[in-house]
C-alpha cells in the first residue's frame, strides 16, 4: 500500500495534519489503533483551548508560557503558537469546522472565556468541561468524509519503515537515514504489512499510562517515543512528565478533575478544610501545575492523608452543573455531589512536556518524519505546560506540518521506495497474565522511583528493575505471536527507560522534574 501522507494518530494533531494535507491535493492515510477514531488523549481534554482574551496579545501569551516553563520554555515556539494559535481556532474550529464553544448571554460574537492557572487573564475557549471531546468528534468526521482522506481504524504500527535498515538493496546503505512508512498490524486478521510514504507524521499522543495513575487512556503507552527511538530519532526533554495535580481519588481509577475548576474559584483544602497551597507559592491553588502537585503530594506524606480536597460547593449549585456537567455526573455516580461536597483529589501522571525533538515544521532529524502533538518536542513546554497549550500546539503544529508536507510532495521530489523484506511471523501464543504483570511492574516502578519526587538511589533502583524486564520483554516480544497488546509492552518499557535515563542525567529539579538529592 502506497499513500503520499501516513499520519499515524487520529487524535487533534493527526486530524489538523490531515486535513491541512488533504486541502493541498494530496493523498492521505489516516491511521488509529482504535476501532473508534475518535478515542485519543483529545477526546479526554476537559479544559479547553487557548483564544484571545481581552486586552490580550500575543507577547503576553509568549509572557505566559515562558514562567510556567520553568526557563526552559524555547521562545521562539512560543512566538509562533501565540502569533498563530489563535488565528487558526478561528480559522478552522469556529468557521471551518463549526465547533460549538461556550458563550455569553447566546450572543455569538462573545466567548466565554474563562481563567486557568498560571494564566494572566481569561483567555480560555471551552465547551463545558469536554472541550475536546467537541473538537475531536467534529474533526474525525470532517476528515473522515474528505476524499482525499483515507481512514484506516483498529491498525497499530509496528515500526517505522526507515532507509536503509529495512531495505534489502546493499547500494541502499550509501543513502541518507530517511522514514518511508510503516509496518502496520491490522488487529482483526493478525496480518502485517507496509505502508509506503513520501512523508510520515507521527501524532500517537502521549505516554501516562507508563505510570500506575494518569489520566491518560490506555492508548497513551508512549508508541511513537518507542517506534521513533528505535529509528535513531532525538528524543529530548523526557524526564519533565507533568503530573495533573487534581484527579478524583477512588480505588477504581482516576477521572481528571479540570484546571479550569480551579480557574472558576474552587479551592484546594484539607481534610480540615484550610487551604494548603499558600504555603507553596503565593498563587495558592492557582499555582503552577507542578508546584500544586508537589503541594498536595508534601501534605499527604506529612499528614497521612490519603488525597487532598477541591472545594466550589460555594458557587451557585446551577452555576457548577452548568459550567461542569462531565464532572458533576461523573462525581455523583461516586456519591460526591460537588455542589455540596469537596471532591477527593490526587495527583497522576498526565503530559509529557518533552518528546520527538522537532522545528517549527514538526520536522525530526530523521528525513520524511515529523512529529506533531504530545508525541513531539518542540520545546514550547519547557520544564512545566501552561494550562490549555496542548490542544492549541496540536493545532497549530499539525496545520504546519501537514501543509509542509503537501507543498514538498508538489515540487515533485524524487521519491525512491526500495524493496524491503517480508514480515517474519513468529506464532507462539501470548499469555495476557504475562504481558498484565509486565505492565503493572512498569507502572509501578515508574511511580514509586519515578514519579513526582525523585533521587538517585530510587532512580538507580528503577533502572536495575527496567533494565532486567526489557532484556525480558525483548525476549517475550521476538518468541510471540504479534498483537496491539505485544507492540504495546514493547512500546511501553523502551519509553518507560527514555524517560528514565533522562532523569537519571538531568541532576538540577526544574519544573516537573524535582529531585531531592
Amino acid at each position: 500500500m502506497k499513500t503520499d501522507i501516513l499520519i499515524i494518530g487520529s487524535g487533534l494533531a493527526g486530524c489538523a495534519a490531515a486535513w491541512a494535507a488533504a486541502k493541498r491535493n494530496v493523498e492521505v492515510t489516516l491511521l488509529t489503533r482504535s476501532s473508534q477514531p475518535e478515542e485519543s488523549n483529545t477526546l479526554w481534554a476537559q479544559g479547553g483551548i487557548i483564544y484571545q482574551g481581552e486586552n490580550d496579545s500575543p507577547q503576553r501569551l509568549v509572557a505566559d508560557i515562558l514562567a510556567a516553563g520553568a526557563g526552559l520554555s524555547h521562545p521562539e515556539a512560543a512566538s509562533l503558537l501565540s502569533r498563530e494559535g489563535p488565528r487558526l481556532v478561528k480559522d478552522i474550529l469556529i468557521d471551518e469546522l463549526g465547533v460549538q464553544f461556550d458563550e455569553t448571554s447566546g450572543d455569538s460574537t462573545r466567548w466565554d472565556l474563562a481563567s486557568e492557572a498560571a494564566h494572566s487573564l481569561p483567555r480560555i475557549l471551552h465547551h463545558k468541561d469536554q472541550t475536546g471531546s467537541a473538537i475531536e468528534r467534529v474533526f474525525v468526521e470532517k476528515v473522515s468524509s474528505h476524499p482525499r482522506v483515507k481512514l484506516v481504524s483498529a491498525a497499530t504500527a509496528v515500526d517505522l519503515l526507515t532507509m536503509p535498515h529495512h531495505s534489502v538493496e546493499p547500494l541502499d546503505v550509501y543513502r541518507p537515514p530517511t522514514c518511508f512508512g510503516a509496518y502496520v498490524l491490522d488487529q482483526a486478521s493478525g496480518e502485517i504489512f507496509p505502508i509506503f510514504a513520501k512523508e510520515t507524521i507521527l501524532a500517537t499522543g502521549g505516554l501516562g499510562r507508563v505510570f500506575l495513575h494518569t489520566t491518560n487512556p490506555p492508548g497513551a503507552r508512549g508508541d511513537g517515543i518507542a517506534m521513533a527511538y528505535r529509528a535513531g530519532t532525538r528524543c529530548i526533554n523526557m524526564q519533565y512528565v507533568q503530573f495533573h495535580p487534581t484527579t478524583f481519588f477512588h480505588p477504581s481509577g482516576r477521572f481528571l478533575i479540570s484546571e479550569a475548576m480551579r480557574g472558576e474559584g474552587a479551592r484546594l483544602v484539607n481534610s480540615r478544610g484550610r487551604e494548603f497551597l499558600s504555603d507553596f507559592h503565593p498563587d495558592g491553588s492557582l499555582a503552577p501545575r507542578d508546584i500544586v502537585a508537589r503541594g498536595i503530594h508534601q501534605m499527604m506524606l506529612e499528614s497521612g492523608e490519603p488525597c487532598a480536597h477541591l472545594d466550589i460547593s460555594h458557587k451557585p449549585a446551577d452555576q457548577i452543573r452548568e459550567r461542569f456537567p462531565g464532572i458533576y455526573a461523573h462525581c455523583l455516580n461516586y456519591g460526591v455531589d460537588i455542589t455540596k461536597d469537596p471532591i477527593p483529589v490526587v495527583p497522576a501522571a498526565h503530559y509529557s512536556c518533552g518528546g520527538i525533538a522537532v522545528d517549527e515544521w514538526g520536522r525530526s532529524n530523521l528525513h520524511r518524519l515529523r512529529a506533531v502533538g504530545e508525541v513531539s518536542c518542540s520545546g514550547l513546554h519547557g520544564a512545566n505546560r501552561l494550562a490549555s497549550t496542548s490542544l492549541l500546539e496540536c493545532l497549530v503544529w499539525g496545520t504546519r506540518a501537514g501543509a509542509d508536507a503537501a507543498e514538498l510532495i508538489a515540487q515533485g521530489d524524487d521519491f525512491y521506495f526500495p524493496r524491503i523484506a517480508e514480515w517474519r511471523y513468529e506464532r507462539e501464543p501470548v499469555d495476557p497474565a504475562l504481558i498484565a504483570q509486565d505492565w503493572l511492574s512498569i507502572q509501578q516502578t515508574m511511580w514509586n522511583y519515578v514519579g513526582l519526587i525523585r533521587s538517585t538511589k530510587r532512580l538507580n533502583r528503577a533502572h536495575e528493575i527496567l533494565r532486567e524486564l526489557d532484556l525480558e520483554i525483548s525476549r517475550f516480544y521476538e518468541r510471540a505471536e504479534i498483537s496491539d497488546a505485544m507492540i504495546g509492552l514493547r512500546n511501553g518499557i523502551q519509553t518507560a527507560l527514555t524517560i528514565l535515563l533522562a532523569a537519571m542525567e538531568c541532576r538540577q529539579s526544574r519544573g516537573c522534574h524535582y529531585r531531592i538529592d
